[in-house]
């Protein structure tokens, strides 16, 4: 199955990045062994062992595609052009990256009573509410749980962060008790309860 890539924006990018998203636009994108690129009209489309993207690029930019190499160019001199540069760029070597090695984003769940498991494709939780919450995973998204670690995994990138990101809404991490979701590599400042007189 081909998943399609949302549109880059690039309105507010430029906001953020500015010049730095121009600086990765002038970079090509390098095609690694074992994945290809074809390029129709205004869609780019890359395959590889894990799968198929495809991302329709904006007319502000052009892309052409050089033996193992994308390289992207930006029509006229605006400053959405200039931010769609770099952003496409960064969108087609998160597609190689993605439909090559893949992404993964590290959910860990800790306090007493505290649990998760999978159900076929849903991912049932208890958090300390009255009820236990159910989130069905996305297609194109696969879900384990080893001890009291999450891993979510998939091709698209943004996928997999924003899938992560909504689980660990649920129940972020507090900052006393360290009770709830943290990203693996996330790091929490404990504070100290109010001392009784």
């Amino acid at each position: 199955m081909v998943r399609h890539m949302p549109r880059a924006s690039g309105e507010n990018i430029f906001v953020k990045f500015g010049k730095s998203m121009s600086r990765i636009g002038k970079k090509p994108v390098t095609i690694p062994a074992g994945a290809e690129a074809t390029l129709s009209a205004n869609i780019l489309s890359v395959k590889g062992p894990k799968g198929t993207l495809s991302f329709t690029h904006r007319r502000e930019v052009a892309i052409a595609i050089e033996g193992t190499e994308i390289t992207v160019s930006k029509i006229g001199s605006t400053k959405l052009a200039s931010a769609l540069w770099g952003t496409t760029a960064k969108v087609a070597a998160n597609m190689l990256e993605g439909v090559t090695t893949g992404f993964t984003k590290q959910l860990e769940l800790n306090g007493v009573g505290y649990r998760m498991n999978l159900q076929g494709n849903k991912l049932v939780m208890a958090l300390g509410f009255s009820h236990p919450v159910e989130m069905v995973i996305p297609e194109g998204l696969e879900a384990k749980i080893e001890n009291n670690v999450l891993t979510i995994s998939g091709i698209d990138k943004q996928q997999v962060g924003q899938f992560a990101s909504i689980i660990k809404k649920k129940r972020p991490v507090e900052p006393y008790k360290g009770k709830g979701f943290r990203y693996e590599d996330e790091v929490i400042r404990r504070k100290q309860g109010k001392k009784s007189a």
